[in-house]
């Protein structure tokens, strides 16, 4: 598998930069993308027979953990079976190939048998975060044509108002399943058939629908593989919600179609209790975003059995972190990237063949499967050169789509600012975060890593605001929560000379507030959008 060279390929006026991917220098390597690529693109993939049917009946599917830390087994037998009796009883309420199906549901034994089942009719399914209002779901299930949602009990309050069929889980749902004969034909949507259609979490516009094919699911296993460098004797716990990408793609299908168990934990998340689970479980290969382990620091908590690998996605992670979880956890963080649109795309890898010291602020390499650059001051992926790529376009929104690619359709534009140095990747801001001060472009991660290394600081956002007399373009201004004990005295003038120092005069917040929270998606990303809207 020989990369072209892209750059000479592109016909933009931005300059396009191709960042060095060190995968395609280990010819195994090589050679395990070719065998995934070829694997994915059958015409007659059945998702139910990846994730499922095809894995020994008595290994373990998840591993599931309630409130009061009572952990429990789902074999992929059992999972099987019940998928394939309530798969039966929705195929009688008309649930078919291309139907779309909301799933409003915690992390309980009933959400992947709710889920594979929905698979095994080539029906879709429609993610909807449990801290979803009315609003929020809505929109989704409304522009997905949804023919059904499945809830819990506790979460049907919020559908009032929805012109869709509702079937409730707990009781109600194992009744319907012992009452149905098992389901006798999987359906075969293929390479190109999509089984998931996720809507982006909002951050800079209205979610927009992204269409997840069979073949996605090739580029899912090869970030378990060289991401989190999944081992057989691993206890995986990636605890992001499974209404999110990163959650669904990683936490849910990717460990069903690698034939390893992931931790669902059905109670909110609390320090004490990740805790509790890491230690009873005994966790190795642990992954969550960085809002989590920024809490974890704060609260002190300590892992009594040391990790093996640790992970992070969905923001870039701040230089405390860094620093504090050798210590705390048993081993670095490693931060990669990615995006509903694409899963991963840059990883500071965990496989030994491609592992190494992690650079200073840097999210990692060109995963294997894709090779990275940049136009202009974009982050971007070659589209000839990275075989496991899958997002063709968004639901019904072909000028958006449009929008995502160079006009030579060479490049996927990720809409994330950032620059690489030859072969690490870093990121920048949003796009549309980027700050224009006195001339000069600043990313906002630059300065809230700066921020973050006082003590007081718990978190930190940096934005920029234009003032109507404002004549150097935007102001820096920055929010910032506290660390517990904090030392305020003298705290901004004292958090505006750091910034100075280690940054630049021109890159300094001229205001700095300090805020009882910051305002965040469901999946814990910053909104920034709101920040600036704070009069």
């Amino acid at each position: 598998m020989t990369a072209q060279d892209p750059s000479q390929q592109n016909q933009e006026s931005d300059v396009v930069s191709v960042a060095h991917a060190p995968w395609l220098d280990i010819p195994d390597i090589v050679a395990e993308v070719q065998e995934l690529k070829n694997r994915f693109s059958a015409a007659d993939l059945c998702v139910a027979d990846i994730l499922c049917d095809s894995k020994p009946a008595d290994d373990t599917a998840f591993i599931l953990v309630n409130g009061n830390l009572d952990i429990e087994r789902l074999s992929f037998g059992e999972l099987a079976q019940r998928s394939k009796c309530l798969a039966s009883a929705l195929s009688e309420q008309g649930i078919g190939v291309g139907s779309r199906v909301g799933v409003l549901m915690a992390k309980t034994r009933q959400l992947p048998i709710v889920l594979l089942a929905l698979w095994r009719l080539g029906a879709v399914h429609v993610p909807l975060f449990t801290a979803f209002g009315n609003e929020a779901i809505a929109s989704r299930v409304n522009a997905a044509q949804a023919r059904l949602i499945i809830a819990d009990p506790d979460q049907c309050p919020k559908l009032v108002g929805i012109d869709i069929p509702v079937l409730k889980t707990g009781a109600n749902l194992d009744t319907l399943i012992e009452s149905h004969p098992p389901l006798e034909h999987n359906e075969r949507i293929g390479q190109s058939g999509t089984f998931i259609e996720l809507y982006t979490s909002g951050t800079t516009g209205a979610p927009k629908g992204v269409r997840v094919p069979a073949y996605a699911i090739a580029s899912f296993i090869a970030y378990m593989r060289y991401g989190f460098d999944l081992q057989a004797n691993d206890v995986l716990w990636n605890g992001a919600d499974p209404g999110w990408a990163y959650g669904l793609f990683y936490s849910v299908v990717g460990p069903m179609a690698t034939g390893r168990a992931n931790v669902l934990l059905a109670a909110p998340f609390t320090t004490a209790i990740t805790k509790q689970v890491v230690d009873a479980l005994r966790v190795t290969n642990f992954a969550s975003a960085p809002t989590v382990y920024r809490a974890l620091r704060k609260d002190g908590i300590r892992f009594n059995t040391p990790l093996r690998v640790a992970s992070s996605a969905g923001e870039p992670l701040t230089p405390e972190i860094t620093d504090w979880a050798p210590k705390a956890l048993g081993c670095l963080v490693r931060d990669h990237w990615g995006q509903t649109e694409q899963g991963m795309g840059v990883i500071n890898a965990w496989d030994p063949r491609l592992l190494r010291e992690p650079k200073a602020g840097s999210m990692g390499q060109a995963m294997p499967g894709f090779v990275v650059g940049t136009v202009g001051d974009t982050i971007a992926l070659s589209v000839p050169n990275s075989p496991l790529m899958w997002f063709t376009g968004y639901a019904n929104d072909a000028r958006q789509t449009q929008e995502r690619y160079t006009k030579d359709k060479l490049w996927y534009l990720s809409g994330d600012a950032g620059r690489h140095d030859g072969t690490d990747v870093f990121f920048a801001a949003r796009a549309d975060d980027v700050i224009i001060a006195s001339g000069y472009r600043i990313s906002p991660f630059d300065i809230e890593s700066i921020l973050a290394l006082d003590p007081a600081v718990s978190e930190a956002a940096v934005v920029g605001r234009r003032y109507a007399d404002s004549v150097s373009g935007e102001v820096i201004e920055a929010f910032i929560t506290l660390a517990s004990d904090a030392a305020t005295d003298g705290l901004v003038e004292r958090l505006q000379d750091l910034v100075r120092v280690r940054y630049g005069r021109h890159g300094y917040p001229r205001h700095i507030h300090i805020v009882d929270s910051l305002p965040k998606t469901p999946s814990g990303k910053i909104r920034r959008v709101d920040l600036r809207n704070i009069s």
